[in-house]
């Protein structure tokens, strides 16, 4: 139990370390390519991400979608990847080579699409290599670039809002 807190603490200090180095650099680049985290704990219909590739006009293999859950007994789902918090060692160090993959896969746009106060979840955020960093408003404001507030629930508004902004930004294609 007590390693459990430094394990914690050490992951913490790690996050806030990554968070303080970001660099944003905001350019007029078109997305291409986007990435996904999910917690699955909240919201178990990944569909809704594949259709909005069509929605933001990226092709479907562009996109990659990758789910958390806290509870091991949840992983039996039939999903692309999914993690747990078992995969994460001390210092913020990914002990599973997917999840490394998708976390240096350098995304034009990551949605994080999650709200409970996960310290995994912030850590996949802040370590993606994804240039524009999209979420919905949680306590932690450091993490995305662009936050679009709305309710889980609602993903028909943040599909809207995100492509008004999206849009002012100038990142969509125009095909």
């Amino acid at each position: 139990m007590i390693l459990k807190a430094f394990k914690e603490k050490s992951n913490k200090k790690h996050l806030n370390k990554l968070i303080s180095k970001r660099y944003t650099n905001v350019n007029d680049s078109k997305i291409n390519s986007l990435g996904v985290i999910l917690n699955i704990d909240e919201i178990d219909d990944f569909e809704r991400f594949r259709n909005l590739t069509d929605f933001l006009k990226v092709h479907p293999n562009k996109l990659k979608i990758i789910a958390f859950s806290a509870n091991k007994k949840e992983l039996q789902h039939s999903w692309d990847l999914c993690f747990s918090p078992s995969d994460f060692g001390w210092n913020g160090h990914i002990k599973n080579v997917e999840l490394k993959s998708f976390l240096n896969t350098k995304f034009d746009a990551l949605i994080s699409y999650y709200t409970h106060e996960q310290l995994e979840l912030k850590l996949l955020t802040a370590m993606s290599e994804a240039q524009l960093k999209i979420g919905i408003l949680q306590t932690d404001t450091r993490l995305n670039d662009l936050i679009i507030k709305t309710n889980l629930k609602e993903f028909n508004v943040f599909k809207a809002e995100l492509h008004k902004y999206l849009t002012i930004l100038k990142k969509i294609k125009n095909e």
